[in-house]
């Protein structure tokens, strides 16, 4: 099996089995003796202490009794994340730029409001149709670049977020 990166509560492991029972973490080589007690739950021997684990649905293990969350970062996943690709990646968003070039028929919001993801900020008319520009994030409005009645070219910054 190939080294694999596997967090455990935010501390970063690396981890390479060679079999059921061993391998290494950080490159310091271990040996486990392991038992299959029910679906998902294991008896483990390592260093003459015994452990008792469950694997959880969620990602999640309970060690003795101690509840502890992972996760297990393959060398795809890690190149996903590296090119900003990942499932988690949630970066905020600091603007609303002009999906396409048009006339600001109306602001639905003021500096300092409150808006969540999806909901109306801007109403653009572009070729003869009137298009509601929504939130792609919760957060506070910081400032409008745009006012009512005025032109936007494609791409233009119409508001920014706190």
């Amino acid at each position: 099996m190939a080294q694999q990166q596997v967090n455990v509560n935010g501390k970063r492991f690396v981890v390479d089995l060679q079999n059921a029972a061993g391998g290494t973490v950080n490159d310091n080589p271990f040996e486990l003796d392991v038992q299959k007690v029910a679906e998902n739950i294991f008896h483990i021997i390592r260093d003459h202490r015994t452990y008792e684990v469950e694997l959880l649905d969620d990602g999640r293990i309970k060690v003795n009794g101690t509840i502890y969350t992972t996760e297990s970062v393959d060398r795809f996943d890690a190149l996903l994340r590296q090119l900003g690709m990942d499932k988690g990646a949630t970066d905020k968003v600091a603007e609303v730029k002009a999906p396409m070039p048009g006339l600001v028929v109306k602001v639905l919001v003021k500096e300092g409001s409150s808006v969540h993801k999806g909901e109306g900020v801007i109403v653009l008319e572009a070729m003869k149709m009137e298009n509601i520009i929504k939130s792609p994030t919760d957060g506070i409005i910081a400032t409008i670049e745009v006012q009512q009645g005025r032109t936007v070219d494609k791409n233009q910054v119409m508001m920014r977020f706190v």
